[in-house]
């Protein structure tokens, strides 16, 4: 038997298993395995991935990024307590006056201004000064601490009761793709992927 595709993932299962299902592939074809924020493509370039989702725009002169599929909201993950917990949304403007998140480990700094702009489009500095390590201290720091996580909206899907997603209205969404190590592929995941592109690619 051919063995399943080993499909690297950060955070919520959802948009992998909506992809999974876009190429027609059973469970028992694609085992998912969460990947490190710190060091996102250790795995995949160790040959312990064959794939992963990846969001917003990667340019690794090793990984090659398919079509996108779909694409994540913004959002901003603060304590149930915190000034904006119970707002339906807020602005990145707004955002720019509680204490952000470092780039974390590896991740390439380039994805991570992304992530977490340096400035607001008014050009207020957004203050990195927490480090991000896990998602459960992530989590941890932003409940008790104050802090501000700016980040996506599937995050929604895993945080637990001491934190709220607020979706932040003025920030793009993530593009999400599956990448994949270009000399490593025997073909199976481009055949993965572009199952996948024709049923979501448009959509996208």
């Amino acid at each position: 038997m051919t063995e399943p595709l080993r499909f690297g993932y950060h955070g919520s299962t959802e948009v992998p298993m909506a992809i999974v299902r876009a190429a027609g592939r059973r469970d028992d074809e694609v085992e998912l395995s969460e990947y490190a924020p710190t060091d996102p493509f250790r795995r995949m370039r160790a040959g312990e991935l064959d794939m992963m989702i990846v969001k917003f725009n990667v340019r690794e002169p090793d990984i090659v990024c398919g079509g996108v599929l779909a694409t994540d909201a913004r959002a901003a993950i603060v304590g149930a307590g915190h000034p904006l917990a119970a707002r339906s949304s807020v602005s990145i403007e707004e955002l720019a006056g509680f204490d952000a998140f470092h780039c974390p480990g590896s991740m390439p700094h380039y994805v991570w201004d992304e992530v977490v702009p340096r400035r607001t489009p008014a050009g207020r500095p957004i203050h990195r000064r927490h480090h991000l390590t896990t998602t459960a201290s992530m989590i941890d720091l932003v409940a008790g601490a104050g802090a501000v996580h700016i980040s996506l909206l599937s995050l929604a899907d895993i945080a637990p009761p001491t934190v709220r997603v607020v979706p932040i209205h003025d920030l793009p969404p993530a593009p999400v793709t599956v990448a994949w190590v270009a000399e490593r592929d025997d073909g199976r995941v481009r055949e993965f992927v572009a199952s996948a592109e024709s049923r979501l690619g448009r959509a996208a």
